[in-house]
């Protein structure tokens, strides 16, 4: 029989480090001493607790990210750490509802995410006079065309620059950036005219599909950024680079946070997303003067140019989510 199947049974020492037990909990690894395999019902429970967080981590930690700004990353630094969920853990719990909400919202581009269906020219109807009266002999032949009056062009030439407003000034951009490109690589040039070629909707299709795969990437790279900011705005402060990504990783799982809020409140309730809307904006520099202390004057300056900085990393990112939509 193979003994390496029966973790149930008693053992000595330890299976996960080989130290001597002695008690409930191995005295090298902390792991358990007695060991079974876990029935449905224990891993569900083991999942809501480290997960969930049923016994309170959660619900205090939520409590104090939404409304004392800065004090959960104060209580960090501070040494009480383990009445709350870890920094990392609660970020990343929170962007992936974002972003999963975002995805069944739709909000992108504004649509149902349906790819649209090419419109067809329609028919034009003959007029009422022309199908009650037989056309003339004379008007049945065509008239021959003259030197001095050039022959008509036929209009399928620039019919699809009617169908699609807007689509003059895409193309102009498109060429500009495929010239661009095209003196980098001619290969990478090639890619954006067969992207600028595409119907709007393939166009809109490839971009979305790009958001949504490289934007969580993208944003979780402008985490460490962000924290850089932190640290060039408050240089002389004493504070090292980590506690930058401590109050980085709380202020962004607040943002995701009351992004999702703001997607789940209905339009029907009255003033509850303003407040909301009106609440994202003024918790970063509540939170910067709670952790980092200064003036109002001065945070506010310090937030100012944060927020424009970080809305250009932003802008950047996404360029060049729509530049790898363009290469795919």
């Amino acid at each position: 029989m193979n003994t390496e199947a029966l973790p149930h049974q008693a053992a000595t020492l330890c299976p996960n480090c080989g130290t001597p037990l002695g008690g409930k909990f191995c005295p090298g690894c902390g792991q358990p001493a007695h060991l079974h395999v876990p029935s449905a019902r224990e891993f569900l429970h083991e999942f809501i607790a480290h997960y969930v967080a049923l016994e309170g981590k959660l619900w205090k930690s939520v409590a104090l990210l939404l409304f004392r700004p800065g004090r959960l990353t104060l209580e960090y630094i501070q040494g009480r750490r383990v009445r709350y969920v870890e920094p990392l853990r609660l970020y990343l719990s929170f962007s992936i509802i974002f972003f999963a909400l975002f995805k069944l919202v739709g909000l992108s581009f504004g649509d149902d995410g349906r790819q649209a269906a090419p419109e067809k020219p329609a028919a034009v109807a003959p007029a009422p006079a022309a199908a009650s009266k037989p056309a003339p002999a004379a008007a049945s032949k065509p008239a021959p065309a003259t030197a001095s009056e050039p022959a008509p062009t036929p209009p399928a030439a620039d019919s699809r620059k009617k169908e699609e407003p807007g689509l003059i000034e895409f193309e102009g951009d498109a060429r500009k950036a495929r010239n661009l490109v095209e003196k980098v690589h001619p290969a990478l040039g090639a890619k954006v005219a067969h992207f600028s070629e595409l119907p709007r909707a393939e166009r809109n299709t490839a971009l979305k599909r790009a958001f949504f795969s490289y934007a969580p990437y993208a944003i979780f790279a402008l985490m460490p950024v962000f924290a850089a900011l932190l640290k060039l705005l408050y240089l002389g402060s004493g504070r090292r680079y980590g506690e930058h990504v401590l109050f980085a990783l709380h202020s962004n799982a607040f943002a995701f946070l009351c992004l999702s809020l703001l997607m789940l409140v209905p339009e029907g309730v009255p003033l509850v997303g303003q407040a909301l809307f009106l609440w994202l904006v003024f918790y970063l520099p509540t939170a910067m003067r709670k952790v980092y202390g200064g003036t109002r004057l001065v945070t506010a300056l310090r937030w100012m140019v944060l927020m424009t900085a970080h809305s250009l990393c932003i802008l950047f990112a996404a360029v060049l989510a729509a530049g790898l939509a363009m290469m795919g």
